[in-house]
Order: C-alpha cells, then structure tokens, then sequence
C-alpha cells in the first residue's frame, strides 16, 4: 500500500498517545394460526427449559440474575442501585472482522484489550473475505476457514477473552448466509424455474429444456399462447411422454405453448466467504441441508472452545435471495394445507386469476412452516445440546414471520427507523411477547458512509432509535481486525463504519460506551409497557407475495406504513407489533390493537379479537375490515364465516373502522389515554416505558436536529419523579404534575424515573435558569499537535478558531489537537450558580447530505468531533453530543485556571490524502468479493474546535 506520505506514521504515534490520554425458557408452538396440519400438535409442544451455560455466560453479573445470566431488578431501588456502574452484560458488543483470516494471536489480545478499554463487552467473530494477498515479508498470511491454525486462532482467542471477561459470541458460517464448500447442489438453496417453450400449429413434440444437476422436472403444463405470453389460469397438466430429449404432444390446429415447471437452484453464493468458505448458500428450508452444516461447520467450530462454549452462535440476516422452493415442497405443502399443489403451480407463479392471492397465501406460508421447522428450531436445539444459544436476525427470505423469533434464544434486529415498519421492532416484539427480555441490534450498518465518516454523534442518534424501539443491547457493525504494520487508518469493512482504537475519537469512546450501557441496563428493567400493539396482516402480505422473492417483512411496508406508525406515535403512544400466533399463544394483553388493511383472516383469530374486545379492550381497524379466507381450501365457506365473525366484532362497543392511516390518530385518542404525550414538536420526539413494582422508567429522546422546547404528560402515576441522567448516572428530582416542561437540545435524551418508593434529593427547578456569561473563549488559544512530528507539535497562537482542515500543514491530519487556554477569575465570579464550559450549539443540516446508505446526525458539531476536557489538570469530562456544555465550577479556582481541550477528528481526513488502494491482483487472485462504497465521498472534514466558547454562570431560580 501506498506510504508515500509520513502522516501514516504520524498518525500511527498519535494513536498510541491517544490511548494514553484514554481513561480507561423456549417454547414450540404451531406456526400458522389457521387449522393444524395432520400429524402435527395444535398446541405449544412443551420443551424443557435450556439446561445451565457455561460459567462465561453469567461472567460479571450481580444479584437479580435472570436465568439467562442477564441483570434484571423489579423495583426502583434495585434499578438505581447499579445505575452509576451498569454490569457488564450491559456493554455494547462489536462485530469482529477477521479479514482472510489473516490474523495472529499477539495482535488478537491486543485488539481485545482495546474493546475492553473502550467500555464493550465482548465480541462477535466474523470471519470475512481477504484484503490482501500472502505476504510473508509482512506477516501477512491467509488462513483457510476452518483449519486446524483457524480454529487454533478461534480457541486463543476464547481463552484470552474468558481471562479478560469479555463475552464471545461465533457467527456459525464466514459471511451470510450460511452455506459454503460443503454444501451439494443438492443442498442448494432452492427455487422453480418456469421454462415457456413455443407448441408451433401441427407440431407433436418440443425438446425439453435442458435439466442441470441439482434440477428435476416437476410438472409440464400446456395451453394456448406463446412463450412471451400466455394466460396461466388456462394450462392444463399435462403427462407427455418423453423420449430422446424430446416431450411428445397430441398435434393442434393453433399454436400453443408448453410450459415446464422444474425444481432448480438459486445459485446463490455466500456472501464476503474467507479464504476456503466459498460456495452454494444452503437450502434453509431443507432439514438435511441445515444437518450437514451443522455437522460440517458448526461441530468444528465448537469444538475449538473446548469446555468454554461461546455465549451464543449467530445467523445473520436471511438474506437467501429468490429461494421458493424445495425437494419435498409438494409433498409438505399436501400435508399441511390439505390439498395439491401441482395444478395450481401456473396461478402460483403466473399471479394470474382470483384464486392467485389465496394460493399464495398458502405456498408463502407453508415456506415459513419449513423454515422454522427445519432451519430456526434445529439450529436453536443444536445450540441449546452445546451449551450455548441461537441468536439470530430472523428476518428477510425465506419468509420468516415475527412468531418465528419465539423459536430461537435470543432474537435480534436490524435498522433504526422508529417511525416506520422496521426488522428491529418484530425483534423487539417478539422479546416483549414471548419474554425474551435481552433484544440485541445490529447496529450502526452503513453509518455515514463512506467508512471513517462517522462520529459519536452519529452514534448515539442511531442507538437511540434502537433504544426507542425496545433494543437494549448492541452489536457494533463494527470492528475490523488490522494486521499490524498496515498504514494507518487500517482495514474498514466494505459496508460500515469504524468503531475500533484506530479512529482519533477513540479518546471519547469510554464516554460513549458508558451511555450506551447505561440505557441498554435500564431497557432491560422490570416489564415492556407499550399499550398497542398492531396486528400485522400476514396473510394479506402471503398473499402479495411473489415467486423468488418470498418475504413478509418486505411486503409488511406496504400495509403498515410510515403514516400510520406516525399516528400511533404521535398520538403519544409506543408500539408492538403482534401476529395472529402471538394473539392465540403469548398471553400477552393490549389495551388497543389496530388492524391495518387486513382482508384476509382466519376465523379463530377473528374469535380471539372478539373475545380481546369483550374483555374490555380497544379496537381500531385502517382501511378494511376483515372479509376474505386467508388460504384456498374451502375459502367460500370460511369466507362466509370470516364476514359473519367479523360483523359480529365491528358491531361491538370499542371497536372502531377509519378510512385512512390518517385518521388513526383520533381514533387513538378516542380509544386509550396517551401514556406520553407531547403538547408540541411530537414529530421528534420518542419514547419508550419499562413498568417496574413500584415504578415507571422513560426513555425521552428528542431525535430531531433542532431543540424541542414544550410540556409532556404522562400516564403513570406515582409519588415520586426524578431526571436519572444516561450519560453519568446522575439523579435529580422532576416535576411531572399536572406537566412537566421539556427542553431537549438536538438529538438530546434523557431518562425519567417515577416512583412510589424513592425520592430523590433536591428540589426541581420551576423555571427557567438565570445564565450570565463569566467569560468569552472563543478567541487566542494555544494549539498543538502532539504525536504529528515536525513543527505541528509545538504550541501555535491562535487569534480565532478554525478548521485544520483549511490549514495545509494540517489539512490531511488525523488525531488529536490540543487547546490551551488560561483564564483567570475572582472568588466573586465562582460563587452561586453552576459554571459551564459551553462550546455552543451547532448547525441544523437543511437537507439531507449525500449518504447514499444508512444515517448520520443532521447537525454540524461545534466541536468536530468530539473532546476530552482538562481544567487544572483534571479531567472535567467529554464533549460529544448536545448539548455541548460541561460542568467544571468544581474544578475552577480564584486565579489563572488552565482549559486544556483534546479534540480528535476523522480518519476520513487522513485517508484523503492517500491513494485508494487497488485491490486489482486480490480481486484476480480471490475474485471481486467486495466493493469498497462510496469513496468518492472521502474528502478532508472540518476539524477542531468551531464555535464560541463561553464560561457560564447558571442559576436557577
């Protein structure tokens, strides 16, 4: 790689001065809600509980241990009592790319030791595809997945991380989805390729298409048309016999056309394999293929950990592109829906006809019986027979349903849109449904891209959309193992961001770690609260589906809409998503569900709505009401009872039809008290309740750029209230009755504590403060570079702020910059008030910059981005998010007072100085298994310090 520059080296001295300045119960159940098929139980099959995990699983937890090893208190008391020091198990996790694998054992401990210093918990192993060929030279050295030094590596570093109390987690494959050089055509992924083939007049037979390994001929079918156009609804099956290649057909005056349906594979490859993990993506709907995973990768993997399982093994997400299909399909799909596919396969994959939706409905839903039954509960039994537990992103195609989490251990989710349908909240449902009570995220994918772009603030703004959604633990997309010698900034992951000791803001990351923690502790306290819970309209979404493209959460958008979640948002309320098993097995109780655009339902879940309604529960349906079967077999006959059943429910006290998602909102209001509510700016406001015995927690976040100044209510009622605050632990009291006033700087939380039980001491304020200002700093600072070599680190005067970046001694810099300042003040100016070190309030981004992929922070920082603060030699704390102030009164002295602030910037500034490296001899080598995104984008950022800086006297009245 190209080192043609001395900032690599000097970069590489200033991270090393960076760290110094561094402070350091499963349950089986049905998976349709219609009928049960013959053979199988119409109940929850019992399954023993998991039996006890190794010692590691509950490494570093405290009394109120749930079984699962995870901290969890019922009461305020217990809560607060580890609020400044959350447990371990609370510490956000990173995904660890080992690129290649290249790595060796010395480089792995430090890296670990690094997490552990930066404040997270522990790790996920990911083994992904090479950055750079062999190079003995450079220790560089490419080890096969899975061989005996791999799995040598494996074993090192799970002993090491037991050693330093760092929870180890193993993806069960290289790259997602789970498949690779084991796995036969036979075992491929699935799906039916449709081959039209032209009938000319007169003509008595056509050759066949050609039939490949791994495909078979299921069924021919014939009828008129051609080969670009044909009606589907009017072939008929037909049984030609075959000869020489050829299929024989009885001759017709018109021409025709014959159509082969023949079981085919995707093709699909594992996506960014390592070295030796290339090949098929596996059938997951085929219990045989999963088995010889199982066998071929998994039991390997295990058996490096030797008597210390992993805390648990992870799929990604079900990204198993036009699978549809599998080799007993026709026979599973008789079984369980009663009735034969093959003459139905031209309306299945024509979508042609009005029995094309409810046919569908069926084919989607016997692949989601398949997968759970053959692919989420084997791997989660497996798990469980090891001593450890199935994590997984149960999501995406084949089409998994948000019942199918109940399956596995410990469900997970990814994307942070709050305020729309995510995969993150049919995680966080299911764990509020079927008492998973740690929900973990995939967090930070494609975090303002391109990689080394992205701040803490950008951080925190997704991780509180998470948090909103019910997520309480993180997995950081993520961490790149960088071999040692490489140039600085090291290896990035071809989609994400950078969250390792190799970005100059690494100094704040115990900062931001400790919040992350803290929030994710509290998410996890007492009972989920949420009052709605949206009935999601899975057969409708079966129904809509089509051929090679099979998946409910990609049909859920298009009835639960971004309009319709901002109803139920707005109107002061947040939500679960429920299913129709969820209804018939959680147990869990709404005060409201709401239907969105639900045509197809079955009758015993229509049973179950009334039934929730007689109970006293409110319903709101959007657009429909329920009128139609939601599969074939005898849908008149159901139909008729589906609009009897629903009649009877829409005739009931509490029951509501509005017309559009638009409406929903009054509905709401109508139906249920809001549990918060906001009297303004509701749009960017969002939070979430945990219900304890004997009191309330809120996570308040403000997720908007600009500062929200309004009154909230809230629904709870206690003796008490107090402002617990996430980022140190803090606790000071809170008035809440009749309203409470509630000023937010851009993308500010906060958590709020009502309780029965405890009172925090103080008196809240009643007013706004009085803020006289000590001292303007904006000008004459002193700054220097250390560890960038040369004149940079020698002091500079200052007379105004401004960014390195317009400076070409410092224009490709990346590190720290520290400011000095000595101001001097008199007892007189110390007393009364708090005092403040304010850095200003930033710059609210107009329009959305050109991130083609994931999110970022819409506000330009003061400080850019982020910095650690002295005064007097002691550390008053980091400046990382608004609002930009610190509290530093206990610090200060009469007389000259030293300011001394580390402000770090991007590695993007670095790299933009370098050539992009040509990855040209690796892709002829190994194949082009990865892009690098968006590097057009990288350009020096501004850095340092940018705003007016001010010593503040705050008082409150």
């Amino acid at each position: 790689m190209n080192q043609h520059t001395p900032r690599g080296r000097a970069a590489c001295r200033l991270l090393i001065f960076t760290t110094c300045l561094t402070a350091a119960a499963h349950g089986r159940a049905m998976p349709a809600a219609d009928a049960a098929p013959p053979g199988t139980a119409a109940s929850i099959e019992g399954v023993a509980p998991g039996r006890a995990l190794a010692a590691a699983a509950v490494a570093g937890a405290a009394d109120g241990n749930a079984a699962d090893g995870v901290t969890h208190f019922s009461t305020v008391a217990e809560v607060q009592r580890h609020l400044a020091a959350p447990p371990d198990d609370a510490r956000p996790m990173v995904r660890w790319w080992w690129f290649g694998p290249a790595v060796v054992k010395p480089q792995l401990e430090r890296e670990m030791l690094a997490m552990k210093q930066g404040g997270f918990g522990g790790f996920e192993i990911q083994p992904v595809y090479p950055m750079e060929l062999d190079d003995p030279s450079r220790g560089i050295r490419n080890l096969p997945y899975l061989s005996p030094e791999f799995l040598d590596a494996v074993s090192f570093v799970n002993q090491k991380a037991h050693e330093h109390k760092l929870r180890v987690d193993m993806t069960l494959a290289s790259g997602w989805p789970y498949g690779g050089p084991h796995v036969p055509v036979t075992e491929a992924a699935s799906r039916m390729r449709v081959a039209p083939v032209d009938l000319p007049a007169g003509a008595d037979s056509v050759a066949l298409p050609s039939i490949g390994s791994g495909e078979r001929l299921v069924a021919i079918f014939v009828g008129s048309g051609d080969a670009r156009k044909f009606d589907a609804t009017a072939l008929k099956l037909a049984a030609p016999a075959q000869a020489n290649g050829r299929a024989q057909f009885a001759p017709a005056d018109g021409a025709r056309v014959a159509v082969f349906y023949i079981a085919s594979r995707t093709a699909q490859q594992v996506k960014r394999a390592a070295l030796g993990a290339e090949g098929f993506v596996l059938d997951h709907l085929s219990r045989s293929a999963i088995d010889h995973h199982l066998d071929q990768v998994a039991e390997p993997l295990l058996r490096a950990f030797g008597d210390q399982p992993p805390y648990a093994v992870f799929s990604d997400s079900l990204e198993v592109y036009g699978t549809d299909w599998t080799d007993d399909f026709l026979a599973e799909f008789q079984r369980r829906r009663g009735y034969d596919l093959k003459p139905h396969l031209p309306v299945v994959y024509g979508g042609q006809g009005q029995d094309a939706g409810a046919l569908r409905r069926d084919w989607a839903l016997t692949q989601t019986e398949l997968v759970n039954e053959r692919y989420l509960t084997p791997v989660d039994d497996w798990a469980r027979k090891h001593h450890t537990r199935f994590r997984s992103q149960t999501y995406g195609e084949p089409a998994v349903s948000l019942s199918s989490n109940r399956l596995v251990a410990l469900p997970e989710g990814e994307g942070p849109q709050f305020r729309q349908f995510s995969f993150t909240r049919l995680a966080t449902s299911a764990g509020h449904l079927y008492g998973r009570n740690v929900i973990s995220a995939e967090t930070w994918t494609w975090l303002n891209s391109p990689a080394f772009s992205a701040t803490p603030l950008d951080m925190k703004v997704e991780a509180d959309r998470m948090l909103l959604q019910g997520v309480n633990l993180f997995i950081g997309h993520g961490w790149p193992y960088t071999p040692p010698g490489v140039q600085e900034p090291g290896y990035a992951f071809y989609a994400a961001a950078v969250f390792n000791n190799h970005q100059p803001w690494w100094n704040v990351m115990p900062d931001v770690t400790s919040y992350l923690a803290r929030t994710s502790y509290l998410l996890r306290q007492g009972e989920p609260a949420n009052d709605v819970a949206l009935l999601l309209p899975n057969d409708d979404a079966y129904a809509e589906t089509r051929p090679a493209k099979v998946s409910l959460s990609a049909e859920m958008p298009h009835f639960v809409t971004p309009v319709l979640m901002e109803q139920i948002l707005d109107a002061g309320h947040n939500v679960d998503f429920l299913d129709a098993e969820a209804l018939r097995d959680s147990g869990k109780h709404y005060p409201l569900i709401v239907l969105p655009h639900t045509t197809r339902m079955a009758p015993d879940t229509l049973e179950r709505l009334i039934r929730h309604v007689s109970a006293g529960g409110k319903l709101i349906a959007v657009g429909s009401k329920p009128s139609l079967a939601p599969g074939y077999a005898d849908a008149a006959a159901v139909t008729a009872k589906v609009r009897k059943l629903s009649e009877q429910l829409f005739s009931m006290p509490g029951v509501q039809l509005v017309a559009d998602d638009v409406a929903l909102g009054a509905a709401i209001g109508k139906a249920v008290a809001p549990d918060f509510r906001a009297a303004s700016q509701a749009a960017g406001l969002g939070f979430i309740r945990r219900k304890l015995a004997d009191g309330d927690i809120y996570f308040i976040a403000n997720t908007s750029n600009r500062e929200i100044r309004t009154t909230a209510t809230v629904a709870a009622r206690r003796a008490n209230a107090a402002w617990w605050n996430p980022h140190d632990g803090s606790v000071t009291p809170a008035q809440v009755v009749p309203s409470m006033g509630l000023v937010l700087a851009p993308y500010e939380s906060r958590v709020l504590v009502l309780s029965d039980s405890v009172k925090a001491t103080g008196t809240s304020p009643t007013a706004a403060p009085t803020i006289v200002t000590l001292a303007d700093l904006s000008n004459d600072w002193q700054l220097s570079f250390p560890g960038a070599g040369g004149a940079l680190e020698q002091p500079r005067g200052l007379a105004k702020l401004g960014s390195w970046a317009d400076d070409a001694a410092t224009r490709y810099y990346s590190g720290i910059g520290v400011y000095r300042k000595d101001v001097a003040l008199d007892a007189a100016q110390l007393k009364g008030g708090r005092i403040k070190l304010d850095f200003g309030i930033g710059t609210p981004l107009e329009s959305t910059p050109t991130v083609p992929s994931g999110m970022r922070a819409m506000l330009d920082s003061p400080i850019r981005e982020a910095a650690v603060v002295y005064v007097n030699g002691q550390r008053a704390g980091a400046i990382w998010h608004p609002p930009y102030q610190l509290d530093v009164g206990a610090l200060l002295k009469p007389g000259a007072n030293r300011i001394e602030v580390q402000v770090a910037n991007l590695s993007i500034n670095l790299m933009a100085g370098q050539e992009r490296p040509d990855y040209r001899l690796l892709s002829a080598r190994y194949g082009q298994r990865f892009v690098p995104q968006d590097t057009h984008l990288i350009t020096p950022r501004p850095s340092g310090m940018l705003g007016t800086v001010r010593l503040l006297s705050v008082t409150n009245p």
